[in-house]
């Protein structure tokens, strides 16, 4: 898992409430457990009209969003099924941020598994943040993980809260995999005595 220290970019506008995870990924690209090839599918339903062309009013497809790593959404982010793919067509996209106010319970720990970081922000941070992320390429935010705060444009900074534990893994890059193999000194050194000393096992 790729490490989050800072990130800088251009952020996304979706202002759109209780978007779930069918909206995310539709259920037709559920057949891959691959966490690759799934951004081209990433609000496929809203990116792309029946016959697959872009929607250029979709936010992701206008020039000044197309290579945004932070999204900036309505209330209530990734509700719905609980799917892994949510989190795999974001960051496949290029998504490593999404700020709202509120994210579904099982969505949002999926991200922190992902290296994706979702941040909880008042609703009248949003809005500010909202207004920065309407300027387009004009403007770029810069997401500090280790200061906890996301600087604006125009020097503002917007603080917020994160779990102790999952900060240290986005930082260090570590997903649940990454924790075990950290420990693997200790799991060989047990297996190795625990042979020793009960042979018949």
């Amino acid at each position: 898992m790729q490490p989050f220290k800072t990130l800088t970019s251009t952020p996304a506008p979706m202002k759109v409430m209780n978007v779930d995870t069918d909206m995310i990924i539709p259920k037709q690209f559920l057949k891959t457990i691959k966490r690759t090839g799934l951004g081209v599918a990433l609000f496929s339903e809203m990116r792309y009209d029946e016959q697959g062309k872009e929607n250029p009013d979709f936010v992701l497809n206008k020039p000044a969003y197309r290579k945004s790593e932070i999204l900036i959404a309505g209330d209530n982010f990734g509700c719905g099924s609980s799917r892994e793919h949510a989190p795999w067509a974001l960051l496949d996209f290029g998504i490593r941020c999404v700020i709202s106010t509120s994210f579904a319970d099982i969505f949002y720990n999926n991200c922190f598994k992902n290296g994706i970081l979702p941040i909880t922000v008042s609703p009248e941070d949003l809005d500010k943040l909202f207004d920065d992320a309407d300027r387009g390429s004009n403007a770029t935010l810069t997401v500090d993980l280790e200061a906890q705060e996301i600087r604006g444009p125009d020097g503002g900074t917007v603080k917020f809260e994160i779990d102790p534990f999952r900060k240290k893994c986005l930082m260090e890059g570590l997903d649940d995999i990454g924790l075990t193999m950290a420990k693997a000194p200790k799991i060989v050194n047990y297996e190795t005595t625990s042979k020793i000393e009960r042979p018949w096992l």
